[in-house]
């Protein structure tokens, strides 16, 4: 059998072929484009709830300690405010983390640094203290090994 005879035996073949595999390739770039959309809207979301937290700390003056490097937590105990928004920076935090493993946003330059420089602050390194045991094991080991980031 010539390639012509073979070609007007199996043209229909041939062109369903042809089709699923375009089909396959334009699903696969659509997905690839709507991951990417995805990852961006996710990091936004973040960066709003990270301004939304910092927010509450520059509109509320019994948070300024916080962020004092002389902060002398032995004389004036964490407060429980202090306490409550350190809490909910660590927890911002551990939910960055988990987007960033599960690979659902853009990867934060700079952000080993950041947790480095706010724990080794007195209120946050205490209050990351008591309750890093509370904390998933993979959670903790990520923190500590930024604290000991240089």
């Amino acid at each position: 059998m010539e390639i012509g005879g073979w070609f007007a035996n199996n043209a229909v073949e041939l062109l369903s072929a042809f089709g699923i595999v375009g089909s396959l390739l334009i699903a696969t770039m659509s997905f690839h484009s709507e991951t990417k959309t995805r990852r961006i809207a996710n990091l936004l979301s973040i960066t709003s709830n990270h301004r939304e937290l910092w927010k509450a700390y520059l509109s509320d003056k019994d948070l300024t300690r916080i962020r004092d490097t002389s902060a002398k937590t032995g004389k004036q105990p964490v407060t429980e405010a202090e306490r409550i928004f350190v809490t909910m920076v660590i927890q911002h935090l551990n939910t960055v983390y988990y987007a960033m493993n599960d690979q659902l946003v853009v990867k934060v330059e700079g952000m080993r640094r950041d947790i480095a420089q706010f724990l080794s602050l007195p209120i946050p390194r205490e209050v990351w203290e008591k309750i890093k045991v509370l904390q998933n094991d993979d959670f903790v080991a990520f923190v500590e090994s930024c604290r000991n980031w240089k």
